[in-house]
């Protein structure tokens, strides 16, 4: 679980390297560049920001989600609004990402692959949101399964 907490706290270090430094030098530079950039700077810079943001949402909730499996009490009820809060970060990254290949596409500024790449990122996100998705199946079938234990072994002791 150490390395899954370092991981998360790089991650999220990292994020906040890409908010703060690459996405103004990323700013300054589209805006000094040809018109065809300029006009796609704003939405650009924009849709990053926000899915990057979505991401750093998932993070936070993923290291909520470890903390409740340290503690013993990620089969509980309380575990499921930070699933839905990772299924809907990913979710929205998927959007925006999606976006920011459709902001991308019109003209020449941008080569064809690259708005394709993007699509696929975006494909690849929303991927990310079922599986999550799927996950909260089963996470409910452990909660059910960890109640109806629980009510088993209060009816036996007073059987007993």
């Amino acid at each position: 679980m150490a390395a899954l907490r370092l991981v998360l706290a790089m991650m999220f270090a990292g994020s906040v390297f890409i908010q703060m430094v690459v996405l103004s030098l990323l700013t300054r530079d589209v805006s000094t560049a040809d018109p065809d950039f300029a006009m796609i700077r704003t939405p650009m810079v924009i849709l990053t920001v926000l899915a990057i943001l979505a991401g750093q949402v998932a993070v936070v909730c993923v290291w909520g989600l470890l903390t409740m499996a340290r503690r013993g009490t990620v089969f509980s009820t309380g575990a499921f609004r930070l699933v839905h809060l990772v299924i809907g970060a990913f979710a929205a990254a998927s959007l925006l990402t999606f976006g920011l290949g459709v902001a991308l596409a019109p003209g020449e500024a941008v080569a064809p692959g690259v708005v394709l790449l993007i699509g696929g990122v975006a494909v690849m996100l929303a991927s990310v949101a079922l599986i999550v998705l799927v996950l909260k199946a089963l996470l409910e079938q452990a909660v059910a399964r960890d109640v109806e234990a629980r009510t088993l072994r209060t009816e036996l002791d007073e059987v007993i």
